[in-house]
């Protein structure tokens, strides 16, 4: 990491875990042969990829033959999507959310195009979704209801379970985009009616480039990567095996850490929550906080643009965000916070701060020490007011 930078980002991208770096070296050079090879030479690569896939397993408490690796969690949301409307040609509508991610978001813009039917569930004021709203418009015509598991700019948490039991009632399948729950909280998929499962490794230390999807067995899947036999055929194309690798060690380093780390998570955001709430004037918390995961705060300064905000702190070597990274870029407020109807003068002011288990006490006690005047100056300067 750059020297004396703060990173709090997280929900963004993590950095990748020393050990996980160690771990996937060697599949770059010594054991480069493909997996698929019928040689030896490939053949323990092979035996490696399974491994990892256990480990990985092993973080969700599913069976390893559940799990097919993919680039990202994006690929792994458009694969379900697609899959689901093909398996169920007589079935046109999709429901998701309207605070999700635009991994889900984009694909159900382009099926209406085409003439889908896709309906985006409202949430309350806290984030939490309207599960009343949910049982009234699903029906049998839904081929899939997609949700979240936990909001990449609140961090709040939908309760997933019950979501799936809804869809399965009117015979729809269920999958939940988990990018920001896995690692964070702890997840039995043994114990769920979850069909699909949505994953990306570098929101947990492992690299950019890896991820999976779960597929619940005996749920059918119509495969969205064709040419080749890889994965059981669930997702053809020679295997990134160095990431594959990585992801297995990030899922083992993530479950040893996970009771330890994220209470230290929790304590040291309900610190940096608390006190910069305490301290600055016209600050607000937006989602749930009684079920979030633990890493996640996102705080609304009234009357000032968060970018002015990121932009300061990132002179005193903070990095933080204003929601997620692949929407920066527009002066529209957090689509996430506009269906919450977070007033206008705070949606534009919002932070989300996002921590790892690398995070330490120093450092946010820094950001607790710098915000407060940052504030304070920007709305003297504030076309707003206040």
């Amino acid at each position: 990491m750059e020297k004396n930078v703060i990173y709090l980002d997280n929900n963004a991208t993590t950095r990748m875990a020393d050990e996980v770096m160690d771990a996937m070296l060697p599949y770059f050079t010594s054991f480069y042969g493909n997996p698929s090879s019928i040689h030896s030479f490939g053949g323990q690569v092979h035996k490696k990829i399974e491994d990892a896939r256990e480990s990985l397993a092993a973080l969700l408490n599913c069976y390893s033959d559940e799990l097919a690796f993919t680039s990202c969690g994006t690929e792994s949301d458009n694969a379900v999507i697609a899959g689901s409307l093909k398996m169920n040609s007589f079935r046109k509508k999709i429901i998701t959310t309207q605070v999700e991610h635009p991994a889900i978001m984009g694909p159900c813009k382009k099926l209406q195009s085409m003439g889908y039917f896709v309906e985006y569930c409202p949430v309350d004021h806290m984030g939490r979704l309207r599960l009343d709203i949910l049982s009234d418009i699903i029906d049998d015509t839904t081929a899939l209801v997609s949700t979240m598991w936990a909001n990449n700019e609140t961090g709040t948490i939908f309760p997933v379970h019950e979501i799936a039991e809804i869809a399965h009632r009117h015979g729809a399948l269920f999958h939940t985009d988990a990018v920001q729950a896995v690692g964070k909280i702890p997840i039995d998929l043994k114990e769920s009616n979850i069909d699909f499962l949505s994953l990306s490794g570098h929101k947990f230390h492992a690299p950019k480039g890896i991820g999976a999807l779960y597929i619940k067995r005996h749920t059918k899947f119509n495969p969205f990567m064709l040419g080749g036999h890889q994965e059981k055929g669930l997702r053809a194309g020679t295997e990134n095996v160095p990431g594959i690798i990585a992801i297995g060690k990030a899922a083992e380093l993530a479950a040893e850490h996970i009771k330890n780390s994220l209470n230290n998570m929790a304590e040291l955001r309900d610190e940096l929550e608390q006190k910069l709430i305490k301290v600055c004037p016209d600050a607000r918390v937006n989602g749930d906080k009684e079920r979030r995961v633990p890493n996640t705060t996102n705080i609304s300064f009234e009357y000032i643009e968060g970018e002015s905000i990121l932009m300061m702190l990132n002179a005193h070597g903070i990095a933080a965000s204003s929601g997620s990274a692949c929407t920066t870029g527009s002066l529209e407020p957090s689509h996430v916070l506009r269906a919450m109807n977070v007033p206008y003068t705070a949606a534009h002011g919002s932070i989300r701060f996002s921590l790892s288990r690398y995070t330490s006490k120093e450092e946010i006690n820094k950001v607790i020490d710098v915000t407060p005047s940052i504030v304070k100056r920007l709305r003297e300067i504030s076309p707003y007011g206040k």
